[in-house]
């Protein structure tokens, strides 16, 4: 056994900075008795340290294995190096070298322990709204650049007391190097503004209690949070959800909702295990669950020992009003994830508020959420009758993430705060680069070597505001990582706002064009750590993306790899009319797969009592002559007529709002029959030309069911495991064992048809990979569109 001593320098890269990584460092240390020091530098945390080799190797073990629970760990890379001697371990200033990259962490939802104190008394950060420590609180948002050292966040605008100060370089404590470590005698204040009034208040309580009585009175209060402003109202008033919905020109889509802990959320969603956890975790995103089942008892939360709950605070809430998420057999709900959100809900004492809060982004339908306190009170004037706002400056907007629960795995549905910017392994180093991604839920993302970053969640790029929200993101982006693209990369549309930045910005720097769906099979398959030379069967469903033959294409069948992609078949062309005009009707998407599988519009179709006479004879003539028109293999337009022929919706306020309804009709409904069947061209005998998937014998079904009375729900059932049973007979034909199938694309966001998918493949035998870390949607493509180009 060796019983000299040794030292070595240790580097530990990953998201090591702001997670209580040097305090842990410093105690592991001490209990080792070894001596040295430990540092933030601009490639991670660096380690000198001194003393036995066993106990360095326990020392290093550790790290790896036992990091602290906010750390990220990419690698331990050990040096050995001469002996200095000395004895004690301390914590060094921060340096800054000119190699490696320190990775951010994202925003942590309020802990157990700072939950505790914000409801204690006796505790000098009672009802403190900003409190914080190592283990939570904003990060993101106000990191300015890295490595994450207080003057380059915004609270460098907050000069510590001597109490902060003392906590901040203890390393025995809880707040030692914590950036946002603040109090009531030094940190950022609360202000509450009314509309109309010139005067604000700028004692918390006074606040607090003023933010209350608008909600309680059926009013619409801006709040702001860790990433932008909400617009808050009391989810149980009717006319105050109609009333944000009306001023917000939301049409019909779902509100999200707030709630103070767990047992509020079970009371108005059904909540499992897995569910539970997601909905606690340090994330806290937004979680979409089933309503609580029809005649449960009114909601009686007796709070319980959680991170957002006091065991002596019982209260009621209303059940959401109808309006909050229309026709929608989920709600979208999310736990209160700052200590500002839990003392708006009240701690025990406060006059009793609604428990069950509308929060959604403070924003006009279609706009970047607000963050800058002036851009706010001009923007939301007409939104909000009172604003709850403090001095912190938000660097960073940040929208919160969107998760739903498939057979007990997550599949995001926006990816944001709580996630960006943690980065994901690409499986095909990259020189530097940046992919701008699509046009609808755009981000944007930055990769070099095996790392990739993608954006928060910017938004639809068809207004001037998110123009400017992207330039923001982007830069930020490119700063907080250190990337400095070479290249760029796009989407092959050549419309697209998103293509067209990226030409104006690229200076000298080439512009590579990736065809959309081969960007959403990259994606998935780089999100599972594909073999770069693996090919897979991709089925990519989704509305809209543009096809090399000029058509919409969006229900392709692709032999794919990183490099390039086959097309294998494809669901058959049908007239697009008017563009957008077809996607907000669908029973425009309804005659037209009627014309096209040359099936009478018979006025008892519902789709065809639903189009008005005039627009029905300019549609039969757009049809037959092609004016106006481009052809589209869109499965998402399929699930739009298909609704409108069910007569379950036949315009819609929001993007897929057809297909969820009918996916939600159809949940849980038992059918015997064999449902409907696709007819497939031949594949043995693919030539130069793909197989064409004929949805006719479909939709001549549901017609022929609809008029003998089934119900939508069955009808609804019926074509989901159409489309299930289409995509198993897609691998029996194109995909030779053991080709992995991968499923991607917006139409996939759908949980019972994914859910079933999954099913059949497995079933069979085919290996099947769909999306765990990133949207199926377009808010995953910049991902898919860096792997396109990474292999060419």
């Amino acid at each position: 056994m060796t019983t000299g001593r040794a030292r070595r320098r240790i580097v530990v890269r990953g998201v090591v900075q702001g997670v209580g990584f040097r305090p842990f460092v410093y105690t592991t240390a001490a209990e080792l008795a070894l001596s040295g020091s430990v540092s933030n530098d601009s490639s991670g945390v660096l380690i000198e340290i001194e003393g036995a080799p066993a106990d360095l190797d326990a020392f290093a073990q550790r790290l790896h294995d036992r990091p602290p629970p906010l750390a990220v760990v990419e690698s331990v890379e050990v040096q050995s190096v001469a002996l200095r001697g000395g004895t004690g371990f301390h914590i060094a200033d921060t340096t800054r070298s000119s190699v490696g990259r320190t990775l951010a962490s994202p925003d942590v939802a309020l802990c157990a322990d700072c939950a505790r104190e914000l409801r204690d008394p006796g505790n000098r950060r009672y009802r403190h709204p900003f409190i914080n420590c190592t283990n939570c609180g904003p990060r993101f948002t106000i990191i300015a650049s890295l490595p994450y050292d207080r003057d380059r966040t915004s609270m460098a605008d907050f000069t510590m007391c001597d109490r902060c100060a003392s906590e901040y370089g203890d390393p025995a404590d809880r707040r030692f190097h914590a950036q946002p470590i603040a109090c009531p005698d030094c940190g950022p204040v609360l202000a509450y503004h009314e509309r109309g009034v010139d005067e604000s208040l700028a004692q918390a309580g006074a606040a607090l209690a003023a933010a209350r009585k608008v909600l309680r009175d059926g009013g619409i209060l801006a709040v702001k949070g860790i990433g932008g402003y909400h617009l808050a109202c009391d989810a149980g008033h009717e006319a105050a959800v109609a009333e944000l919905r009306r001023r917000k020109q939301r049409g019909d889509k779902p509100f999200a909702l707030m709630v103070p802990d767990l047992a509020v959320a079970r009371s108005i969603v059904e909540v499992d295990a897995t569910a539970a956890a997601l909905l606690t975790s340090p994330a806290r995103p937004i979680v979409l669950l089933a309503r609580h089942v029809a005649g449960a008892p009114e909601v009686l939360s007796v709070a319980a020992p959680s991170p957002s709950t006091s065991t002596d605070q019982v209260s009621h809430a209303m059940p959401p009003a109808g309006s909050v998420a229309p026709d929608n057999p989920d709600l979208g709900v999310m736990i209160a994830y700052a200590p500002l959100h839990l003392l708006l809900f009240g701690l025990p004492g406060d006059p009793p508020g609604p428990q069950v809060l509308v929060m959604t982004s403070g924003n006009l339908g279609g706009e970047p959420i607000c963050y800058d306190d002036n851009d706010a009170r001009a923007r939301l004037v007409g939104l909000a009758d009172g604003w709850l706002s403090h001095n912190r400056r938000i660097l960073v907007p940040c929208d919160d993430s969107v998760v739903r629960l498939v057979d007990g795995l997550e599949l995001p549905v926006r990816r944001s705060r709580g996630y960006a910017p943690l980065p994901l392994v690409l499986p095909i180093p990259m020189s530097p680069t940046l992919a701008v991604g699509a046009d609808l839920k755009n981000t944007c993302a930055v990769a070099e070597g095996r790392y990739a970053w993608l954006s928060q969640h910017i938004g639809d790029m068809d207004d001037l505001a998110t123009l400017r929200a992207f330039d923001d993101a982007e830069h930020h982006l490119e700063q907080l990582t250190g990337v400095a693209p070479e290249h760029l990369v796009a989407d092959a549309h050549p419309g697209y706002r998103s293509t067209a930045w990226a030409r104006r910005n690229a200076g000298a720097r080439p512009v590579r064009l990736v065809q959309h769906h081969h960007a959403h099979i990259a994606a998935v398959m780089g999100e599972h750590g594909v073999d770069p030379a693996a090919t897979v069967l991709g089925i990519a469903f989704d509305g809209t993306g543009f096809g090399p033959d000029g058509a919409v294409w969006g229900g392709e069948v692709l032999a794919a790899g990183y490099k390039d992609f086959r097309r294998l078949a494809h669901l058959k062309y049908v007239p697009l009319a008017g563009g957008d005009v077809s996607v907000h009707r669908p029973y425009r998407m309804a005659l037209a797969h009627l014309w096209a599988a040359g099936l009478d519009w018979s006025a008892a179709i519902p789709a065809v009592q639903a189009c008005p006479d005039a627009e029905r004879a300019v549609l039969k003539h757009q049809f037959a002559t092609g004016l106006g028109c481009v052809p589209t293999s869109s499965m998402g337009r399929l699930f739009d007529a298909v609704a409108s022929l069910a007569g379950v919706r036949h315009v819609v306020d929001y993007e897929a709002q057809a297909a969820i309804e009918l996916e939600g009709l159809s949940r849980g409904v038992v059918d015997d029959t064999r449902g409907y069947r696709f007819a497939i061209g031949d594949a043995e005998n693919l030539g130069a030309e793909p197989a064409v998937i004929d949805p006719t014998p479909v939709v001549a079904a549901v017609i022929r069911d609809a008029a003998q009375g089934v119900p939508a729900a069955v009808l609804g059932a019926r074509f989901h495991e159409a489309v299930a049973r289409l995509i198993l007979q897609l691998a029996q034909d194109f995909a030779p064992s053991p080709t992995p199938v991968a499923l991607s694309g917006g139409v996939f966001q759908n949980a019972l048809l994914l859910a079933r998918t999954r099913r059949l493949l497995q079933d069979n035998d085919f290996p099947v990979i769909s999306h765990r870390r990133l949207p199926p949607n377009d808010g995953g493509l910049a991902f898919g569109q860096l792997l396109a180009v990474s292999a060419g």
